[in-house]
């Protein structure tokens, strides 16, 4: 890894989200850790990162949200129905929902999908990386766009569990 890029990766991990990243190239073992706090509230429910993988988290009804949003301030989601699960991304990347620009989307809301069918791939430093599905059930919604960045744990997919394939 040339100096610059290494430069460019620290500098993008200071003004992102992204907590910790670590990299195996060609005999290099690299580990960054970000050393700001975080706020309680955007930590995984286990209260740690965790390493690699998808993050799979089941979903409860949000709080009623007392008002408008203060301006500047990061939009509410609608409440969600108990017992979805979410997709989160494992890593900062860009989030595409099919392998090619003329290829069909890898799943569409209302689909039945298994454990392991790959729901999109979130590319990270040139390496496109695919992410599956954790659970049998069915698409509910799609919540990132195609060619959209994404931030480490930030949700990508709802499903509802059990329905099967």
């Amino acid at each position: 890894m040339k100096t610059k890029d290494l430069m460019e990766l620290m500098d993008y991990i200071s003004r992102s989200n992204f907590i910790e990243c670590e990299i195996e190239q060609e005999g290099l073992k690299l580990r960054l850790v970000k050393a700001r706090p975080r706020k309680r509230s955007q930590e995984p429910a286990s209260g740690h990162p965790e390493p690699g993988g998808v993050q799979v988290m089941p979903t409860a009804p949000a709080p009623a949200a007392a008002g408008p949003p203060a301006p500047g301030s990061t939009p509410v989601l609608a409440p969600l129905e108990a017992g979805l699960v979410e997709v989160r991304s494992p890593m900062v990347g860009t989030f595409y929902r099919r392998s090619s620009p003329e290829a069909p989307a890898f799943v569409e809301p209302g689909q039945k999908v298994q454990k392991g069918t790959v729901l999109c791939i979130v590319e990270a430093m040139k390496l496109m990386n695919e992410i599956e599905s954790e659970v049998d059930g069915e698409i509910v919604e799609v919540l990132v766009e195609n060619g959209q960045p994404v931030e480490y744990s930030e949700a990508l997919f709802r499903i509802r569990p059990g329905a099967s394939a």
